[in-house]
């Protein structure tokens, strides 16, 4: 069976309760549509999990990109010193020679959509686990095109850039994908179904709140996990929702 899944955001119990309800084996695929990290404390446990498993694939939501765009640096300073705050990392960045006002602008923006419990979990670790979820978040793919049961899916964080419908989609780069918009009011695609996450069901169609919500060939699959509601996984085979 082929699954997807969205917006996690650290909710590691909702994430290992969802896998047992699916009975998810190693015949099966999930696609996992950004938004693994942050908010929630289990984001090292979860990216622990999904790299060890093969037919776990996932996609870069904006919460990673804003990861990947501190954590090399940051890595790089934890590794030499030991850590208690972001003022002692740019301190110590000072001293390194990088560019202070620029890391602690990204070091805050990344902060205030939730990235200081991701910043807490990689410190909790060793750092050549550091490094290797750091090339695993580097890895994740900005789309996916799957074909199920003669179905057709667009499998993206959120939305598609300005222009994707009539061209490549490997012409558009990371930044393109996570600052993309969708109208769920319109149909992008005649002969594919777009799957997505990032708004929570409820900001889309309050009468969907905690539930997937559907609308012209669109399926948004983020039912709010982070916010109180539920942790959504729909089976592309079946079109059966699960729900913790």
């Amino acid at each position: 069976m082929t699954y997807v899944m969205s917006d996690i955001h650290g909710c590691f119990d909702k994430y290992a309760e969802m896998l047992e309800i699916i009975d998810f084996s190693d015949e099966d695929t999930l696609f996992v549509l950004g938004d693994v990290i942050d908010r929630g404390d289990g984001a090292v446990l979860l990216l622990q999990d999904m790299s060890m498993r093969a037919n776990v694939i996932p996609i870069m939501g904006n919460h990673e990109y804003a990861a990947c765009c501190v954590l090399p640096q940051m890595l790089m300073l934890m590794q030499e010193i030991t850590v208690e705050s972001t003022e002692e990392l740019l301190k110590t960045g000072l001293e390194k020679g990088i560019d202070v006002m620029k890391f602690a602008e990204e070091v805050n923006a990344w902060n205030e959509i939730g990235g200081d419990a991701t910043i807490q979990g990689f410190r909790e670790i060793p750092p050549e686990e550091r490094e290797y979820l750091l090339e695993y978040l580097e890895e994740f793919s900005m789309y996916e095109i799957v074909k199920v049961n003669g179905k057709k899916f667009v499998l993206t964080h959120f939305g598609l850039p300005d222009g994707a419908t009539s061209k490549n989609l490997d012409t558009f780069d990371a930044w393109d994908f996570v600052t993309a918009e969708i109208d769920y009011n319109k149909q992008y695609f005649s002969d594919a179904f777009l799957v997505t996450g990032h708004l929570p069901t409820f900001e889309v169609n309050e009468s969907s709140r905690g539930r997937i919500y559907r609308n012209c060939n669109n399926i948004s699959i983020d039912a709010g996990a982070i916010a109180g509601e539920k942790l959504a996984c729909l089976c592309l085979d079946t079109d059966e929702e699960f729900y913790v």
